[in-house]
């Protein structure tokens, strides 16, 4: 199996940081359980793209904690021979902080591509399955043929139960749940 794993809110709780920083720069409160859609209308864009590159720098990217049991899957997953392309919506000049970063939490995988375009890159390396809390890459990964999962979040909620995506409150539950999803598509490489 080709296995795309995002990064942030995926791998690790990433909305604590950007509503620090919101908060920190703006005075804006985004709480994350009223964050019910992918859109944050709370700030403006050019405050919105303030916050991200305040969360992406090397000391930010390097402070992230994994969620737990999220390093052990894709471990897991990477020593059973599956391919691991870690994809990130973050600009390329995060990619280096964020190389480190996966070397020091320990995380093995094959690759690492930071775009804004993730979906293109899954298609282009032929990806079986993308975990990834976006709304937007989950509803293309199935237009494009590619298995969604993800860790549940108030914005993704509504494309999980309309779409009937793998999902879970946390990473072994996914992962418990993704080995039975993916069954079928083994039989058939098999």
């Amino acid at each position: 199996m080709r296995i795309a794993i995002d990064i942030d809110s995926t791998l690790h709780h990433y909305w604590d940081g950007l509503s620090a920083a919101a908060k920190r720069r703006f005075g804006i409160d985004l709480p994350y359980d009223q964050q019910l859609d992918w859109g944050i209308t709370r700030l403006r864009p050019e405050q919105l793209q303030c916050c991200i590159d305040e969360t992406h720098t090397e000391e930010a990217i390097l402070a992230g904690v994994p969620y737990p049991g999220a390093i052990d899957a894709v471990n897991a997953w990477h020593a059973a021979g599956h391919f691991i392309h870690i994809t990130s919506h973050r600009a390329s000049s995060a990619h280096d902080a964020t190389a480190r970063w996966l070397d020091r939490i320990g995380l093995r995988h094959d690759e690492l591509y930071c775009s804004f375009d993730k979906i293109s890159r899954c298609r282009e390396i032929q990806i079986d399955v993308l975990i990834d809390d976006s709304p937007i890459n989950i509803q293309q990964a199935i237009e494009a043929g590619i298995t969604p999962a993800t860790i549940l979040h108030p914005w993704n909620r509504d494309v999980v139960e309309e779409e009937g995506v793998v999902h879970a409150e946390d990473w072994p539950t996914l992962a418990e749940r993704l080995e039975t999803a993916l069954e079928p598509l083994r039989r058939r490489a098999a």
